[in-house]
């Protein structure tokens, strides 16, 4: 038998097996890196999602005050549902929805604030156990917001070089990859905060 006659086929063979395993490993890639992100996403809404819940008892303790500014509170509620509106698609992570749902929780965060300054002027809720429950409850969910906002960022920069460097860049599209957004800090977090005594 003459082995030479095959060689061509063999070599065809290879190559094309050899091609299919190096495009099978950047989709495959890709796919591992983009289920990170995901995950990571679902940790960040999980994070606000329990902020959410705390703002709600938190409305409910602060409602039982008497003469309580209602203004404050109407501004909590409407923030929250507002927020709570905004989707974003975890497989289309566009710097578009990002930036809304980052605005979003922005304007909880604000009216959160408000309220939490406005409580000032009530020693009975200050006093309130549940109250402060509540308030240490929702400092430790901001650093849990923090740090899944943090890990969500850490999950795309290798999704996003992965298939933005050059072969992987070739393919990426025709496997349906786009680039995903990253938080970003809100738009005014850069200027000094204002001190007033």
């Amino acid at each position: 038998m003459d082995f030479k006659k095959f060689l061509p086929w063999i070599i065809g063979a290879v190559v094309i097996f050899g091609i299919y395993g190096w495009v099978k490993g950047i989709n495959n890639t890709a796919v591992t890196l983009d289920q990170t992100v995901e995950q990571s996403w679902g940790d960040v809404q999980t994070s606000y999602q329990r902020r959410n819940d705390l703002i709600g008892n938190l409305v409910n303790t602060v409602k039982g005050a008497a003469d309580f500014e209602k203004g404050t509170l109407t501004a909590v509620i409407e923030a929250r549902a507002k927020a709570t509106s905004v989707t974003v698609d975890p497989k289309n992570i566009t710097p578009e929805q990002l930036a809304q749902f980052n605005q979003a929780q922005s304007g909880v965060s604000s009216s959160l604030s408000k309220l939490l300054l406005t409580v000032e002027a009530y020693p009975e809720l200050k006093a309130n156990a549940n109250f402060l429950k509540l308030q240490d409850e929702l400092a430790s969910t901001e650093n849990q917001i923090l740090t899944a906002r943090t890990r969500f960022n850490e999950a795309v920069k290798p999704y996003n070089t992965h298939i933005k460097t050059f072969p992987n860049s070739l393919f990426a599209g025709i496997f349906g990859f786009k680039e995903k957004a990253y938080f970003q800090a809100v738009a005014g977090a850069e200027k000094p905060v204002e001190v007033k005594f």
